[in-house]
């Protein structure tokens, strides 16, 4: 007996359903690619419990007749590529003829649509692959398509769903590159009864932008369109130092196509490395068109991500056109580009600093052994928390040493900065090196942990609350995480469609840097870095984002400051490492330096 077979039409398409259709957002971008294909000028996305249990899409496209409607229902039937060498001149978004037989095999698909050709439309029901009846309805020109019970016939799949606000989110994204795309449509997008997303079609990519993410955020950004090569890069970009903790607001479409573009992104990036700092990402919203033989967009099942034949080409030509966008409106603004830094080195001699064993014999303390005058006793920019009259915070290792027997006592001895960032001191067997920022960062992640721990926020009521716009997405998490936000400091308060108020925010952060901390804090939530059903990580998430957002140094650092910081930095339970883990200080002993300088 044969041990070989063929598999059933209705096993094949929920194999092909597990290819295509991974989530409910797939649904969505299957049914809406169809839907454009078919020249909709509007297009309604609703659906219910993060997809799950409900969605619908519904066009004013072309539709189709009885026949049209019964075979694109079959495997493979597409009226997109006649021929394998059509694969490589496709300019339509779907083509492999899978969509509709692989959702319709693992749902309870309900088809209408009727051709302007025809006096009646035609609804066909489908429940798990099984066609359960076909028969006329009224209904305008188009089509309409209802997926209920989402893989319901496949329970192993359905365990693989995350919560319904994480579906919700993926599918809100979806409509909006879509939205995107294509400003020239009419959007609307419904959750659970409410209109998230609702917008008539724009004129230009910078109205719908807009519409979608706020008309504050067209202020930041600087519209772009280069050519050469037979390439064509356009769309907008933001302004030096513009940026995003996460990459939800780097956009990026090929020949109309939403894509992820490692060629694209890594571009982007390398293009925005001396106009944003480290482990920020540039807010982009680009379009590259180019002949469609260039590209491959048949390497993956959900055509997610595309492969360039000539990548080195592409990456040079979005490097260099970016750069050059940034560059004049350097020159706009009179400013010309940043070049490298070259502070000068501060060797002076300090006063010595003694350096002893905590009680606990972990982290040292140091104290200054003579007075200290530092050369810049203005008010730094960085935020000092539980910062006393010295200056020295609360230092837990700054402890009485009570009957422990005395330890020999180490003299380090400031000498300077160099380049303005890192304190160097002298010992008697070596040189220590102390990273300011990371020093900070360290300082200010025990002490909001530390906050959250064990007493309530300390918060500074905003004299001008900070206006929020954000969209539907962002609006939703910051009602979910409404709660959350207020326990550390952050009083939101709900001001119309997509808008909110801050009125409160802790003290170790300035007034001018509320809206880019939340809106780093909702790129966290987006990527549910931050959810309030574990609320220790999510504590731990907001420390990371407020010690590396709220710590802005200075130029200049007075001797007293330095110490204090050293002070601060020798209590925390992990001196050594920054939040991300990167060193706070190194050591190079004095056997170091004399292999260096070749003496041994």
């Amino acid at each position: 007996m044969s041990s070989i077979r063929i598999l059933s039409d209705q096993v094949a398409n929920q194999i092909a359903a597990g290819e295509v259709i991974e989530r409910p957002a797939a649904v969505v971008k299957e049914l809406v690619e169809n839907s454009i294909d078919a020249g909709a000028r509007r297009l309604e996305v609703e659906f219910r419990h993060g997809g799950r249990s409900y969605m619908r899409v519904e066009d004013d496209g072309r539709g189709m007749v009885r026949d049209d409607a019964l075979l694109s229902l079959e495997r493979h039937a597409t009226s997109k590529i006649l021929e394998a060498s059509d694969l490589d001149l496709i300019t339509s978004f779907g083509f492999r003829g899978e969509a509709l037989p692989s959702v319709a095999s693992v749902s309870r698909f309900l088809l209408r649509t009727r051709s302007s050709r025809e006096a009646v439309g035609t609804e066909v029901l489908v429940n798990s692959g099984k066609i359960l009846h076909v028969r006329d309805c009224g209904m305008p020109p188009g089509t309409r398509i209802e997926v209920s019970h989402l893989f319901n016939s496949v329970p192993a799949r359905r365990k693989f769903l995350k919560t319904d606000p994480t579906e919700a989110g993926h599918i809100i994204n979806c409509v909006r590159l879509y939205a995107l795309a294509h400003p020239d449509k009419a959007f609307t997008l419904i959750d659970n009864g409410r209109v998230l997303f609702q917008s008539p079609p724009c004129e230009n990519l910078r109205d719908r932008i807009g519409e979608i993410f706020g008309r504050k955020l067209l202020g930041d950004l600087l519209e772009i369109d280069e050519s050469g090569d037979g390439l064509r890069l356009h769309g907008f970009i933001g302004r030096p130092g513009v940026g995003r903790s996460t990459r939800h607001e780097t956009v990026t479409f090929v020949n109309r196509r939403p894509v992820d573009s490692r060629t694209l992104v890594y571009a982007l990036l390398e293009s925005y490395h001396a106009s944003l700092g480290k482990g920020r990402h540039p807010v982009a919203f680009l379009f590259l068109e180019m002949d469609s033989r260039g590209v491959d967009v048949n390497v993956h099942p959900a055509k997610r991500e595309i492969r360039f034949r000539e990548e080195g080409r592409v990456r040079r030509f979005v490097v260099q056109a970016v750069l050059r966008r940034l560059q004049s409106a350097g020159r706009e603004m009179g400013v010309s580009q940043p070049g490298p830094d070259a502070r000068a080195l501060s060797a002076s001699p300090g006063p010595a600093v003694r350096l002893a064993p905590s009680e606990s014999g972990g982290a040292p303390r140091i104290s200054p052994s003579t007075p200290v005058r530092g050369e810049d006793e203005s008010p730094r920019s960085q935020p000092q928390i539980g910062a006393g009259p010295t200056g020295e915070g609360r230092n837990r290792g700054d402890r009485s040493d009570g009957d422990r027997p005395s330890r020999p006592l180490l003299d380090w001895r400031f000498l300077g900065l160099i380049q303005g960032r890192l304190a160097v001191f002298e010992r008697e067997n070596g040189l220590i090196l102390v990273d300011r920022r990371a020093a900070h960062e360290r300082v200010m992640y025990e002490e909001v942990l530390r906050r959250f721990e064990k007493e309530k926020p300390v918060v500074q009521t905003l004299l001008f609350p900070v206006p929020l716009e954000v969209d539907g997405v962002a609006a939703g998490l910051l009602q979910e995480h409404r709660e959350f936000l207020l326990a550390s400091g952050f009083e939101v308060a709900p001001f119309g469609r997509n808008f909110f108020r801050v009125e409160t925010a802790p003290d170790w952060i300035s007034p001018e840097e509320v809206e880019p901390f939340l809106r780093d804090l909702i790129g966290s939530m987006k990527e549910e870095n931050l959810s309030s059903s574990r609320p220790a990580l999510a504590r731990e998430r907001f420390a990371k984002l407020a010690a590396a957002r709220a710590v802005r140094l200075g130029d200049r650092c007075g001797e007293t400051e330095l110490v204090s910081l050293v002070l601060n930095l020798l209590a925390c339970e992990q001196p050594l490492t920054n939040p991300q883990g990167r060193p706070t200080l190194i050591e190079i002993d004095q056997g170091e330096l004399d292999r260096r300088f070749q003496r041994r």
